[in-house]
């Protein structure tokens, strides 16, 4: 198998991923609605929808479209997370915050970790040459940030009755 297969095979686990943390991310937004710290998720959807079309793009440019039963799977494995953190009737909408936030982190975390890779690699390809990868990690890092503030209010809230 070629680099190109192989990097095309790399970019579409990633874009399944961005698939989920893009649906996972209007969520956030729309269950932090009535949260203190709401603003902090302002941009974060719109931002990682972004994001998640540049990913695509470079999928299309790297000629190995997305896999139909890779995203079907994706999306069944976003949905069954949905089910399991989809409690907050029970458990309380702060810890369902809480734990989104990391999901979601988690995911921006590993998109930073590809374009780093994509940084890496960017010489031997030239698909990805107009591509501001650096700006784009620059993102990711700024969206993790803004996540972990979130993420902190979400456990003290959840944990220390803090509003």
């Amino acid at each position: 198998m070629s680099a190109r297969q192989l990097l095309g095979i790399y970019l579409n686990d990633h874009l399944d991923g961005a698939n989920a943390g893009a649906e996972l991310a209007r969520r956030l937004e729309a269950e932090a609605a009535g949260a203190p710290d709401a603003d902090v998720l302002s941009r974060m959807a719109g931002e990682i929808e972004e994001d998640r079309e540049v990913l695509r793009k470079l999928v299309d440019r790297i000629g190995s479209g997305p896999d139909p039963a890779q995203q079907m799977a994706g999306w069944a494995a976003e949905k069954a997370h949905r089910l399991a953190v989809d409690e907050k009737l029970t458990v309380g909408a702060d810890l369902t915050l809480l734990r989104e936030s990391e999901t979601l982190s988690l995911g921006v975390e590993g998109k930073l970790d590809l374009l780093l890779v994509l940084l890496e690699v960017a010489p031997a390809h030239p698909e990805l040459a107009d591509v501001d990868l650096g700006a784009l990690a620059d993102r990711a890092r700024e969206q993790r940030s803004r996540l972990e503030a979130f993420r902190r209010n979400a456990a003290r809230r959840a944990f220390a009755g803090h509003r």
